[in-house]
């Protein structure tokens, strides 16, 4: 069957859509083929991986410092709760349409090419803003254990400093550069490596949970649920966006002060859609993709929860710090040592999670180049160790040089912003193949359809809304600039709008 028998009547249109069987057919293609090594396993260890970075540490005590005490955890539940309805939704996309590409893929196969595309450019921003980001926030984590050791990096090679101008973050830089080989070098050797730092990674969050265990005083749960107290008022861009349309303006403490935590603890998910951009390489991916996405939620959540209740338990909320609050919880009832097993950690886990943003990253690329919305030149897969290598390398050159000369503190927002229109693109494809192609197999099908995918659209909308408005904007930019792409080049250039047995 031709690529245009398989396209619907509306193929020349702005919402062509690609089938779920021409998507897979394109994988069997041999030059652009992935090799499939990947199991269940693997897929949570890259989960686990990805979701738990310095967020664990630091994150878990200036929320309960700053917006709900104690109550905390309940705010992670609730922020897992909201991932959870987003899982179901990618376990059914990933399982039925086993391709490289995650939202852009499953936005390709219903919502159409227009929005694919979209989604894809999305997806670019956010996995190689994160990248950079995170390989920034993991160079300072280095610095810091090796000052403890007496060596200390010149401040031109530490990172672009605001107040003295130029500098090079030559640790951010070499990171990115050294996982890009990595990743180059095969699927299964990530997986490996991956494996070994999460080990660690999680060993050391055990620790720390069940050492702080011991200095737990019931004391310091009192109250819970701190009385709710009204938020300062935003202005101007740094104010919410729903603050600027309704007027409504979040509370800290009490019973809504754990909703407005569970919009920022949100933000220490981000990074398990990641796992359904390895759909093609996993052996087994209508068993797999659900078991590795859905179980590596469940650990993050579990973890999560844990630390929380340790941090607020060890010392009473009002005096935790913000910068460090579980080493420094430990200092306070002393303990400093454990203070840089965090910071080994956090620089253990950081690792993992760029490599596997890099990871996602490159397989959005090369699924778009696949389908000519981007040149093919970067779709043709190693001849021997068949990874998207020249997406790879030239993805990786550019994010490594970007962490090295730039800080990006105040984009990081647009990672968070990214990641949740991702989700609400996905639970609106759930519902638009349910109805286009009920006959399709699904390995895996989301509960209670339609209101699970309506609940996690609801969900993402309302952590969007309180985003920043500056954010909002600069989102609104990217995607300006996505969409004349689409139109100068993708739309032409698309494998569904050539006639057929064209490249």
């Amino acid at each position: 069957m031709t690529a245009q028998q398989d396209t619907p009547p509306s193929s020349d249109g702005l919402f062509r859509t690609k089938t779920v069987e021409q998507s897979i057919r394109d994988t069997e293609e041999p030059e652009h083929a992935l090799r499939k090594s990947l199991s269940a396993l693997d897929l949570t260890v890259f989960g686990v991986g990805v979701i738990i970075g310095t967020g664990i540490f630091v994150l878990t005590g200036k929320v309960a410092k700053e917006t709900a005490g104690p109550a905390t955890a309940l705010a992670f539940v609730v922020a897992g709760v909201v991932c959870a309805l987003a899982a179901l939704c990618y376990a059914e996309f990933a399982s039925t349409v086993p391709v490289a590409g995650s939202a852009y893929t499953f936005a390709y196969a219903s919502l159409g090419e227009l929005v694919a595309w979209i989604i894809g450019w999305d997806l670019v921003l956010e996995f190689a803003l994160g990248t950079a980001v995170v390989a920034v926030g993991w160079s300072g984590y280095v610095r810091s254990l090796l000052d403890n050791f007496g060596w200390t990096l010149p401040d031109v090679l530490s990172g672009t400093d605001v107040a003295k101008g130029f500098g090079f973050d030559i640790l951010a830089f070499a990171l990115v550069l050294v996982l890009t080989v990595v990743l180059v070098l095969g699927m299964k050797l990530s997986a490996r490596v991956t494996s070994v730092v999460v080990a660690i990674k999680v060993a050391v969050v055990l620790v720390v949970i069940i050492a702080g265990l011991f200095f737990v005083r019931a004391d310091n749960y009192r109250p819970f649920i701190p009385e709710a107290q009204p938020q300062p008022p935003g202005s101007g861009l740094t104010a919410p966006l729903i603050q600027l349309m309704s007027g409504y303006a979040p509370t800290n403490f009490g019973v809504m002060g754990i909703f407005t935590a569970a919009s920022v603890v949100f933000f220490a998910f981000i990074g398990f859609d990641v796992v359904a951009t390895a759909a093609e390489e996993t052996k087994l991916p209508q068993r797999d993709m659900p078991r590795g996405i859905l179980a590596s939620l469940f650990i993050c959540t579990a973890l999560y929860v844990a630390v929380s209740l340790v941090v607020t338990g060890m010392e009473h909320y009002t005096r935790l710090s913000v910068e460090a609050p579980l080493a420094d919880a430990f200092k306070a009832v002393g303990h400093p040592v454990y203070a840089g097993l965090i910071s080994f950690g956090a620089a253990i886990g950081l690792t993992t999670v760029c490599l596997i943003l890099l990871l996602g990253q490159t397989r959005v690329f090369f699924a778009m180049s696949r389908d000519g919305l981007l040149p093919r030149f970067f779709s043709r897969t190693h001849p021997r160790f068949r990874t998207p290598y020249r997406p790879t390398v030239l993805l990786g050159v550019v994010i490594a040089v970007v962490a090295g000369f730039t800080s990006l503190h105040e984009l990081a927002t647009l990672v968070n912003i990214g990641t949740l229109f991702a989700f609400v693109v996905v639970a609106l494809g759930v519902l638009v193949l349910r109805r286009t192609r009920p006959e399709l197999h699904r390995a895996f099908r989301t509960p209670w359809v339609p209101l699970v995918p309506a609940l996690s659209v609801i969900a993402s909308v309302w952590l969007m809304l309180n985003l920043p408005a500056e954010t909002w904007l600069r989102f609104a930019g990217w995607m300006i600039l996505g969409v004349i792409i689409y139109f100068v080049y993708g739309r032409g250039h698309s494998r569904l709008h050539k006639p057929a047995g064209r490249p």
